[in-house]
């Protein structure tokens, strides 16, 4: 009797095993195209025909004519714009690259999956665009997205990249790009402050906690409790291996919790009211007993601090995140953290307008 393949694990899986499967389904995947063997499989697979085989016209088969894409920047809505936007990325980047470095997901209701598909972009400034004039400069920078997906369909979205980090390879000064991006709302009377108004109330009516959490998760969100609540760096020596390798925006790369919670001060005195909610929580499992988690989170706090983005303005802020957490033996070992830190900043530059 043959036993059945394992669902796809993407960290641990060649991308040539990837594209190529045994064929078979590996899980119940009612409503999805036969090709894909399971839900990973199908996340991997459609991204890499859109961006690596430039068929960008599959984004109106594979997202619904409706579907909502959150970014802190702004949303997106329905698969022609995700189209086009696609195109758009690729005028000025034209080489880039999605390569898969993880996809943790959960089937959340039956036949209704969601998947967080953490990123590594190669990527060449070949072309005008929101950042200015091409430089020819080559970047490289991590992207979140998690995904809801029904019917072979992704109907709903939140994207985080980590845009500080590219404007910074590019050699620009990220709150000059702010500040012009901010200017540029102003004349299409939008305000990114306000867009986010509600989503600032539903931060403030959440705990920040979850209803089942497994050991591993309570260990990350205990983590997340730690820095962002607690601002504690002897309960972050209790939650965070003392190797821990840290990913944070503006490309960082800590190791340790006193690197994180060094990282973190500047922040700290900006918001010094900052509070969190947990929006969303999957983990599987990677290694041994080791497990990851990615939880996708919202903050909000009002910049009355000197701190990591200058003179305070008193304005309330959004933050929009996902962090993918690898837990080994009871402690985070690997923490790898986006948000967009240039819409951050754009937020405050409408504030100093």
């Amino acid at each position: 009797m043959n036993m059945p393949l394992p669902i796809t694990h993407v960290a641990t899986t060649d991308i040539k095993d990837m594209m190529s499967p045994a064929p078979g389904r590996r899980m119940a995947l009612p409503g999805f195209a036969e090709e894909f063997v399971d839900f990973p499989h199908y996340i991997i697979r459609i991204t890499d025909r859109i961006w690596h085989d430039r068929d960008i016209d599959l984004c109106l088969e594979w997202y619904t004519s409706d579907c909502l894409i959150h970014t802190l920047g702004g949303d997106i809505v329905g698969a022609q714009t995700v189209a086009d936007n696609t195109r758009s990325t690729l005028a000025v980047f034209n080489d880039r690259r999605l390569d898969a470095d993880n996809v943790i997901w959960s089937e959340d209701e039956p036949g209704t999956f969601y998947s967080s598909h953490l990123i590594t972009s190669k990527m060449t400034h070949t072309g005008a665009g929101e950042f200015g004039p091409a430089t020819g400069k080559r970047v490289r920078v991590q992207t979140i997205a998690d995904c809801l997906c029904k019917d072979n369909r992704i109907f709903r979205e939140w994207l985080v990249r980590d845009n500080l980090g590219l404007v910074m390879q590019l050699g620009l000064d990220p709150d000059a790009i702010a500040a012009r991006l901010s200017a540029a709302d102003g004349e299409r009377k939008f305000s990114l402050i306000d867009f986010h108004a509600g989503n600032r109330a539903n931060v403030e009516a959440r705990q920040p906690s979850h209803g089942h959490d497994s050991p591993a998760v309570g260990t990350s969100l205990a983590a997340l409790s730690s820095v962002w609540q607690a601002r504690s760096a002897k309960h972050a020596e209790d939650i965070y291996d003392f190797r821990v390798a840290g990913a944070y925006p503006g490309g960082a790369a800590l190791y340790g919790p006193d690197d994180l919670c060094r990282w973190f001060e500047p922040l700290w005195a900006a918001f010094p009211d900052l509070s969190l909610s947990i929006d969303h929580v999957a983990e599987i499992g990677y290694l041994g007993d080791a497990r990851d988690v990615a939880v996708r989170w919202s903050a909000t706090g009002l910049h009355t601090g000197q701190g990591r983005y200058g003179s305070p303005t008193g304005a309330p802020i959004f933050f929009m995140g996902v962090s993918h957490m690898r837990v080994m033996n009871g402690r985070v070992r690997e923490d790898v953290c986006v948000w967009d830190d240039l819409a951050v900043r754009r937020q405050i530059a409408e504030a100093r307008r």
